[in-house]
């Protein structure tokens, strides 16, 4: 347990950095970045909050005493009708949720052919590159549908790009790669493919059924799941990376003019 008074930490870097249980009084955070980060029982009082932006899995989050939770996802959900399909319980309501993650993609995948290549390299304000966000998904499939579903102890592709804060395991992670768009969605489509005929053979029974990946050091963890599970996370994985990357292309598309 450390203590810092007057300190001058600015442009710290904390990796794998454990700071629960911390107290930060008259601190300066100014221009800081947080990524892949749990703040899970925060409590900030007297702050300054100014220009903040904030995206990824949020609940119960007051402000001045309102819990503006139900207003965000209201407002999520009106801007994308569509996300409702991303939470689906039954067969039909995966098929149709999977379907509908091809199409937009195939249109985000047209709309990134017409940039220069090279720009598909390029990360916008820190987050990864649209090769970069192939990349990652052609990850979670694996992950998700190759080993805990299907059971492949090592269906990782060496372009497979997991996320900057995962944990050591026997899985590639070349960051310094740079395939291009052709070479990245050849793997792409093919675990396209595969999750298509997972989710075209489900039943109400193989949804419910439980799955273990293997215990060999890779991901996700060898503990049970459900197949629902498994296919609810690439369907979270799907929506909210293409989201991410329509965001990013419109940036790109104005460097280009």
């Amino acid at each position: 347990m450390a203590e810092f008074g007057e300190e001058d930490l600015s442009g710290s870097t904390f990796d794998w950095t454990d700071l629960s249980g911390s107290t930060f009084r008259a601190a300066s955070l100014s221009n800081v970045t947080i990524r892949g980060t749990d703040l899970h029982h925060v409590r900030m009082t007297g702050v300054e909050l100014w220009d903040v932006d904030i995206s990824g899995e949020i609940k119960d989050l007051r402000i001045n005493g309102v819990d503006v939770t139900a207003y965000v996802e209201a407002e999520v959900a009106r801007r994308e009708p569509d996300l409702a399909k991303m939470r689906p319980e039954d067969p039909a309501g995966f098929q149709e949720a999977w379907a509908l993650l091809e199409q937009r993609w195939d249109s985000t995948v047209g709309r990134a052919r017409r940039l220069d290549p090279q720009q598909l390299h390029e990360q916008v304000d820190g987050e990864w590159s649209f090769i970069e966000t192939l990349r990652h998904l052609s990850f979670a499939t694996a992950s998700w549908v190759h080993r805990a579903i299907i059971g492949e102890s090592a269906p990782w592709h060496p372009l497979d790009l997991p996320w900057d804060e995962a944990p050591e395991g026997s899985f590639p992670r070349d960051r310094a790669a740079r395939p291009s768009l052709d070479e990245v969605l050849e793997v792409r489509r093919a675990r396209q493919a595969d999750v298509r005929r997972v989710v075209e053979g489900l039943t109400e029974e193989s949804l419910a059924a439980e799955t273990t990946p293997p215990d060999d050091g890779g991901w996700p963890p060898p503990r049970p799941f459900t197949v629902k599970e498994c296919l609810s996370i690439v369907l979270n994985e799907e929506w909210w990376h293409r989201t991410y990357a329509e965001r990013d292309l419109a940036v790109l598309e104005t460097r280009a003019q």
